[in-house]
């Protein structure tokens, strides 16, 4: 029998053993030089220099993000459904209102007619998400924005590297948000890296991470504890040495799929747009549960269903907006492996199981 490809594949090697080893050693577990050497690092590496803020996880990074940017009660915040639940909540725990609108068919990311026709004279931004590793359209949304005198924020959770006519995510909005989890094109173990050009933001995101203390016993503001400990920070900075490797390596992938496969809706990439294929999504319209249950039992691949339930139908939403783009994406779309560890029988098994499916279904 085939050994099982998985979905995602974390890749931790003794680089990072031994940079959290060096910590331990340190006896200097929590936040300290390390995280903001890591800070400092992934500036550089991945934001062209505009300033990063780590923290404990990516929602973390959302939540805070939108405090600093004086995101609160009787706001509304427009976001897309199709995407982790994390992007709304985040708006709701500042007691925000997050307002769904849809997403564009071809890259999955908001549609700004769709944003359009739900901003309220209570709107304060838009936070669109960078779905899958491809760009969200911030030439429209940014203009909607100027428009509209609305701010603009940015989920990058899933997209580090990827760019926008030669400009990077998360250097678009007030604030950003990278994922650092394991399953992230980078991980630190556990994290977030809040993006920002604005010097207040910064300001305020440093002090809402740490109780609202700049200083031991001074605390400015009503603050959290989502700091990152300089452990998570020694295993992101030695995955950051690595990120745009891995990055070269999945677009390699994914090129390979996008060539090979036949009866299925392949990943689109916009015009100046870098896809950094966290996830490499296709499109089956006929029983796509039943697809993934043949690619797991029949052909040992692992997939993933990102994302089978819209946040505004989720229980914690409930709500009644009639998002057509969203809900087909919901029911049809499969992640399929796409990540560095793969090998090229690999990808090979991937694709003749595919297509095996999809002439099967025709």
């Amino acid at each position: 029998m085939n050994e099982f490809i998985p979905a995602a594949k974390p890749i931790i090697g003794d680089d990072e053993r031994r940079a959290v080893d060096a910590i331990l050693a340190t006896g200097q577990l929590a936040q300290g030089t390390e995280v903001a050497a890591f800070e400092s690092e992934f500036s550089e590496v991945l934001l062209d220099g505009r300033a990063a803020v780590a923290v404990n996880s990516g929602t973390s990074g959302l939540h805070l993000g939108l405090l600093a940017a004086g995101i609160g009660p009787g706001d509304e915040v427009v976001v897309p459904s199709f995407t982790f639940a994390a992007t709304a909540n985040s708006v709701a725990l500042t007691g925000a209102t997050p307002v769904f609108a849809d997403i564009e068919a071809e890259h999955y990311c908001l549609d700004a007619d769709a944003v359009r026709a739900v901003v309220t004279d209570r709107t304060a931004a838009i936070m669109p998400v960078h779905l899958y590793g491809h760009p969200a359209d911030m030439e429209a949304l940014g203009a909607l924005a100027d428009e509209k005198g609305l701010k603009l924020f940015e989920d990058a959770a899933q997209a580090h590297g990827a760019s926008l006519d030669g400009k990077r995510v998360g250097t678009f909005g007030d604030f950003a948000m990278f994922s650092l989890y394991p399953t992230k094109n980078m991980t630190s173990g556990e994290g977030g890296m809040v993006s920002t050009g604005d010097a207040e933001i910064e300001r305020r995101l440093r002090l809402l991470r740490n109780q609202g203390m700049k200083r031991q016993y001074e605390n400015e503001l009503v603050g959290f504890n989502a700091r990152m400990t300089n452990i998570h920070a020694a295993i992101g900075r030695v995955q950051l040495t690595k990120v745009n490797g891995w990055t070269e390596q999945r677009q390699r992938n994914a090129a390979f799929l996008t060539e090979n496969l036949r009866g299925v809706a392949t990943p689109a990439v916009a015009n100046g747009a870098e896809h950094v294929y966290h996830q490499y999504t296709i499109r089956v319209s006929d029983d796509r549960d039943g697809f993934v249950t043949a690619l797991r039992e029949e052909y040992q691949i692992g997939s993933g269903v990102y994302y089978p339930i819209p946040n505004h139908r989720l229980p914690s939403f409930q709500r009644s907006e009639e998002l057509p783009v969203t809900e087909a994406a919901s029911r049809e779309v499969i992640s399929l492996p796409v990540h560095p560890s793969l090998s090229a029988g690999d990808l090979e098994r991937i694709v003749d199981a595919v297509n095996a499916l999809a002439k099967a279904g025709a």
